[in-house]
């Protein structure tokens, strides 16, 4: 890993980090506007693939967030650009609220699977034809892995379970475009200028959002809100730059000790 430079660029994971689903993290949107008084970048970067970046933008906007379409980076948008770029006609097990972020992608006679969240079709019917799909040599695209998320009633299932069943199914591997990915960090700090060494993410997955980051060359802060578990910490080699017990304390160590 290259060594660290000056911090010039911020990302920010957005559930459980920011928010859990309808409800913000206390103190959220104020560290916000005071991470905004400094000299950095800031990207929002989810694997969130329950609704469409339109969608999720409302929900932060009414949440009191002050955040533009274009500074966020979804797994979504990562799915399209690579559908676009083998130009295969997926099936789709997405949330239905995911399904603007596909629209002009040619969904008939699919001869691709891409997996997102999709509690509605993940019955055996749709995995069973999503099985067949693969086994007549289809790829099978994860938008991503996540074993879990929270949500206000508790931790659910992600995607990660589901793509692992067709993995084992059909003995073939996904290909993952959203965190940890190396790539989708990458794609999302383009624009900005900034060499991963000059970024932080922050974030409450230990795994996709701390340890894909430092992977990537980032520092990588986690946050002991949303899905976080005792001792997630523990669970990456290397461990996380930093440990916080939020966003806002987050905030602050980047204010103190980054710029």
């Amino acid at each position: 890993m290259a060594a660290w430079r000056a911090l010039k660029a911020v990302l920010v994971d957005l559930s459980g980090t920011l928010h859990i689903e309808d409800s913000a993290v206390p103190g959220a949107q104020e560290a916000l506007k005071r991470l905004r008084s400094a000299p950095v970048t800031i990207r929002f970067v989810t694997n969130t693939t329950k609704e469409c970046k339109r969608d999720l933008l409302e929900r932060l906007t009414k949440l009191g967030f002050d955040i533009a379409e274009n500074e966020i980076f979804t797994s979504l948008t990562a799915a399209r650009n690579l559908l676009e770029q083998k130009q295969v006609r997926p099936l789709l097990l997405v949330d239905d609220k995911a399904l603007p972020d596909f629209t002009g992608i040619a969904t008939d006679d699919p001869n691709a699977v891409v997996v997102g969240l999709a509690p509605e079709h993940f019955h055996y019917e749709m995995m069973n034809r999503a099985f067949r799909l693969i086994l007549d040599g289809a790829p099978l695209i994860a938008i991503h892995k996540a074993r879990y998320f929270k949500r206000k009633d508790g931790l659910a299932l992600g995607p990660g379970p589901f793509v692992a069943g067709l993995e084992y199914a059909t003995d073939t591997k996904a290909t993952v475009v959203g965190k940890p990915e190396k790539t989708f960090f990458l794609e999302a700090l383009r624009g900005t200028d900034c060499a991963p060494e000059e970024a932080v993410m922050i974030g409450d997955d230990c795994r996709d959002d701390v340890g894909g980051a430092q992977n990537a060359g980032m520092r990588g802060i986690l946050v002991r809100t949303g899905k976080y578990r005792l001792a997630d910490e523990d669970k990456i080699n290397p461990a996380p730059y930093l440990t916080c017990e939020n966003f806002p304390e987050a905030v602050e160590h980047i204010l103190e000790r980054l710029l």
